[in-house]
């Protein structure tokens, strides 16, 4: 086997012990990252009361975290198509892990914004690159099922930082919640050792001996060597991956993926800051509101995974709009104060129907753009997204300010599950990597692709 074409090889593999450690790894770190996010929710009272601040102070305090995802994720797409997405990972959790344990030593929300700011650049950055790589890695016929997977890691940490709450916040202050995040720095080194670089950065980079070695681990029974030919699709030139974006009929689409997630992340983080708050304004003590907040997130965990497997059975648009309609659904029905059954029941969907969504609308995402290009795509689309994350914790503290009804706060929200799925609807897929190539590598769109070549 002198030439090989490493998309089919990965494309044919079964689900083994490579695939297993780099699921596990990435879903580590996003775990952490979702803990880094959510634990800003299960904190925001305590942070309230003691710097005697009110819900739109509050609300700004987490869009600062918003700002700088956006700009991590905007900025370290793009340098990861050009530096291999590993370094990226590894540098961005160290960002985050360290500024956000400092943050726990703040005085005042001055100070703590700002390093709510600064580890936002890290958790921002860290997303686009762990779904562009385990996509990279992930057997077809699983690829959204393993990015669902790995990305039920943020919904999961929020669960984390819930439950963390609930035990630290009545024996110790918040600061303690904070503080906690600083434990993945100390397992960067496992890090190292189970992540792959992008096997197209060793091409572009002519790394033969790196990618050969890194295949051999996808597949030990084969055997490459660094003297063998190795081929991919769609060799994008990191140097303006940007605009190849907006290339071969895929600006449309790439704006309906900019409108969808920043949709969703308005809803995403709006409900994830506010929930707890709106349910002790409703009469629910702080206990049973932190429980309303780990319901959300433990759908959203099996949202993702159980929509990850329809994506792969029966598409990913699909899948898409129905989990959008049922969000609007669901969160319509929430704001008439439902009985308690069913008050959790609605919101276990609402949370796999939102942040769930989203998760699918990544994977989606990142198998829609080729390879060269596919950190910058997600990258992009989560950096348009957080501005409607910054968006999202500012109007719910205007909603709470504004003393308009539980059913107005949760109605607002839901409308724009709508927009989402009526964004995805838009999408063209005929001009994607979804459907530019067969199984075979047989081009049926007439879409031109060239070969990258080490």
């Amino acid at each position: 086997m002198n030439s090989v074409n490493i998309h089919a090889f990965i494309d044919k593999q079964r689900f083994n012990r490579f695939h297993f450690l780099l699921v596990v790894t990435c879903m580590f770190i996003i775990i952490c990252d979702g803990y880094d996010m959510f634990m800003f929710g299960t904190i925001l009272p305590s942070l309230m009361k003691e710097w005697k601040i009110n819900a739109v102070v509050a609300g700004n305090l987490s869009s600062y975290a918003l700002i700088g995802m956006m700009l991590g994720a905007l900025i370290f797409g793009p340098v990861a198509d050009r530096i291999g997405r590993k370094k990226v990972i590894l540098l961005c959790t160290a960002i985050f892990t360290i500024i956000t344990f400092t943050s726990g030593f703040a005085n005042g929300p001055v100070s703590f914004g700002w390093q709510r700011f600064l580890a936002g650049i890290g958790l921002g950055g860290v997303m686009p690159n762990l779904i562009a790589l385990v996509t990279e890695y992930a057997p077809k016929k699983l690829r959204s099922t393993l990015v669902a997977v790995m990305f039920s890691g943020h919904a999961l940490g929020g669960v984390v930082a819930s439950l963390g709450a609930l035990f630290l916040l009545p024996h110790f202050s918040w600061r303690a919640v904070v503080w906690m995040s600083i434990i993945p720095l100390f397992l960067i080194p496992l890090f190292i050792k189970f992540l792959p670089e992008s096997f197209t950065y060793y091409v572009r980079t002519n790394k033969n001996e790196e990618l050969a070695k890194t295949l051999n681990r996808v597949n030990p029974h084969e055997k490459f060597s660094p003297g063998q030919t190795f081929h991919i699709h769609a060799a994008d030139d990191p140097s303006t991956s940007f605009t190849k974006l907006f290339v071969e009929k895929r600006a449309f689409s790439t704006i309906m993926f900019w409108i969808a997630t920043f949709m969703c992340l308005l809803v995403m983080y709006g409900l994830s800051t506010w929930l707890p708050k709106i349910m002790q304004a409703s009469g629910f003590p702080v206990g049973s509101s932190l429980l309303f907040l780990i319901t959300l997130n433990l759908g959203a965990v099996t949202g993702a995974i159980f929509g990850g497997k329809l994506a792969d059975r029966f598409g990913s648009r699909t899948v898409l709009i129905t989990f959008f309609i049922a969000g609007f659904a669901a969160l319509t029905v929430l704001g008439f104060k439902p009985g308690m059954f069913l008050l959790y029941a609605l919101l276990f969907i609402a949370g796999g129907t939102t942040t769930g969504t989203q998760i699918l609308c990544n994977a989606y995402i990142s198998q829609y753009y080729p390879s060269g290009i596919r950190s910058t795509g997600v990258g992009w689309a989560l950096g348009i997204g957080r501005v409607g994350g910054i968006i999202g914790p500012t109007l719910g503290g205007l909603l709470m300010n504004s003393g308009l009804s539980v059913q107005t706060n949760f109605l607002v929200f839901a409308v724009l599950c709508l927009i989402s799925a009526v964004a995805i609807w838009l999408v063209q897929e005929k001009y994607g990597q979804l459907s530019s190539m067969n199984q075979t590598g047989h081009n049926p769109d007439g879409i031109n692709v060239e070969d990258g070549v080490v």
